[in-house]
C-alpha cells in the first residue's frame, strides 16, 4: 500500500488555514470599517482604523444605526458613553445615541443628546448636524406634532419647545443658512397662529438679520400684514399702523408692480380709517372725562389729517356739542367747522344729522389678517417648502 507523501497530506490543511486567515482578515476589515457624515449629512464608509481603538468601538454603534438596528445602536452608544466618559469621541457617541433614539420615534428624548452636543461641544464636527436635527424636530413641533405622554400617545402640546429651539438655533449659528431657515419658520409659526405682534417683531428681525435672503420680500409683506392685523382697535396703541403705512409707501416706490399685486392702495385706505378711528376714540374719551378742550384738539387733528374718513364725518356730527363747552379763543383757533359741516354733511350748524357708520368698526382687524392669497406671489417658494 502506497504511503501518501507529506505534501499531499498537508495540502488540505494549508487550504483550510488559508481560508481561516481570509475569514479572519475579512472580519477584521469589517470591524475596521469607518463611517463618517458626508456633505449631505449621511453616514458613509471611510478609511480603515485600528480595531482596538476607541473609534473602532464607536463604529459598531454607527454600523448598527446605518443597518437600521436603532435599538442595538442605542445600547452600544450607551455602553460607550458609560465606559469612556472622557473620550474625544463623546460628542460623536451622543449624536449616534440621539439619532438612534430619534429613529425609535422618541424625538423629545433625542433632544437631550443634541442639546448636550450644542452646549458642551460647539467646536466638534457634529455640532452643526446636531442643530440640524433640532431644527427638524422644532419644525415638526411648530407644525402641530404633539409630544408623547410617558412614551405612549401623542397628546402633549410642544409649541413652547418649538419656539425655544428655533430661537436657540439662531443664537448658536448666527448668519448661517440654518439660522435663516429657523428665523423664517419661527416667524411663520407666529403668523399662522395669529400672534400678530410676535409675528411682526420676528419678521422685522428676519429682515434686519438676513437682508439678502431670497425670502426677504415675503418677510416684508408679512410684516405689513402682521402690523395691520395686530392693531386691536382704536382704544389701543397704533404704532404698528404707522410702520405698516411707511413700509407700504416704500413698497410703492421701490416695487410698484408688487405693490399693485398685493393691493397697496386698499391697505393704505384701511390704515387711514384705522388711524382716524383712533382720533375719534380719543375725542370720545376726553368727552367722557369732561375735558372738551382736549376733545376738540383730537377732532381738529382728525379732520385735518383724515378729512375723507368715516371717523371725520362722525366727528363733524358731534362737534357742535363739544364747541359749546370750550372757550371762544379755542373756537377761533380751530378750523371752520361750520363750513366743513355744510360741505361734508350738507346740514346747517344747528341741525343734527343721523349718525355715520360706526367708525370704530372699520379699525378692527379682519379675521384674515391680510389678503394672503394675493400676497404671497413673492412668498410662494417659501410656502411650497412649508407644504411639500
Amino acid at each position: 500500500m502506497d504511503t501518501p507523501r507529506p505534501s499531499r497530506l498537508l495540502r488540505p490543511l494549508r487550504a483550510l488555514a488559508a481560508f481561516a486567515a481570509l475569514a479572519a482578515s475579512t472580519a477584521a476589515l469589517a470591524q475596521a470599517e469607518r463611517y463618517e457624515l458626508d456633505t449631505l449629512d449621511r453616514w458613509t464608509r471611510a478609511a480603515e482604523i485600528d480595531p482596538a481603538s476607541e473609534e473602532a468601538q464607536l463604529l459598531a454603534a454607527r454600523r448598527a444605526l446605518v443597518s437600521g438596528e436603532a435599538s442595538r445602536a442605542k445600547n452600544l452608544a450607551n455602553a460607550f458613553l458609560e465606559r469612556l466618559p472622557l473620550s474625544p469621541y463623546r460628542a460623536d457617541a451622543l449624536l449616534v445615541r440621539g439619532d438612534a433614539t430619534l429613529a425609535e420615534g422618541d424625538e423629545f428624548q433625542a433632544l437631550f443628546d443634541y442639546e448636550e452636543i450644542a452646549r458642551r461641544y460647539p467646536g466638534s464636527e457634529v455640532f452643526i448636524p446636531a442643530l440640524e436635527r433640532e431644527f427638524e424636530i422644532a419644525r415638526s413641533y411648530a407644525r402641530g406634532l404633539k409630544k408623547r405622554l410617558f412614551g405612549t400617545v401623542r397628546i402633549l402640546d410642544a409649541s413652547e419647545e418649538a419656539q425655544e429651539l428655533l430661537i436657540r438655533i439662531q443664537e448658536r449659528l448666527p448668519g448661517s443658512e440654518l439660522a435663516e431657515r429657523a428665523g423664517m419658520e419661527l416667524s411663520d409659526y407666529y403668523f399662522d397662529r395669529r400672534e400678530m405682534m410676535m409675528a411682526a417683531e420676528s419678521y422685522r428681525l428676519f429682515i434686519e438679520n438676513y437682508p439678502r435672503s431670497p425670502q426677504v420680500t415675503k418677510a416684508r409683506l408679512r410684516l405689513i400684514y402682521a402690523s395691520i392685523a395686530g392693531f386691536r382697535g382704536p382704544e389701543y396703541d397704533a404704532s404698528g399702523l404707522l410702520e405698516a403705512r411707511a413700509r407700504l409707501q416704500s413698497l410703492q416706490a421701490l416695487q410698484p408692480g408688487l405693490a399693485q399685486q398685493v393691493g397697496t392702495k386698499s391697505l393704505l385706505a384701511r390704515i387711514e380709517e384705522s388711524q382716524a378711528a383712533k382720533f375719534l376714540s380719543t375725542a370720545s374719551w376726553y368727552i367722557e372725562i369732561g375735558d372738551p378742550i382736549s376733545a376738540e384738539l383730537s377732532v381738529r387733528r382728525l379732520v385735518q389729517r383724515h378729512p375723507t374718513s368715516i371717523a371725520a364725518i362722525e366727528a363733524l356730527r358731534i362737534i357742535p356739542s363739544i364747541l359749546e363747552k370750550v372757550p371762544e379763543s379755542v373756537v377761533r383757533g380751530g378750523p371752520d367747522y361750520r363750513a366743513l359741516r355744510k360741505q361734508v354733511l350738507g346740514v346747517e350748524w344747528d341741525e343734527m344729522p343721523d349718525a355715520a357708520p360706526v367708525a370704530a368698526e372699520s379699525a378692527e382687524p379682519e379675521s384674515d389678517p391680510a389678503p394672503a392669497a394675493k400676497t404671497d406671489a413673492a412668498a410662494e417658494p417659501a410656502d411650497a417648502e412649508r407644504n411639500p
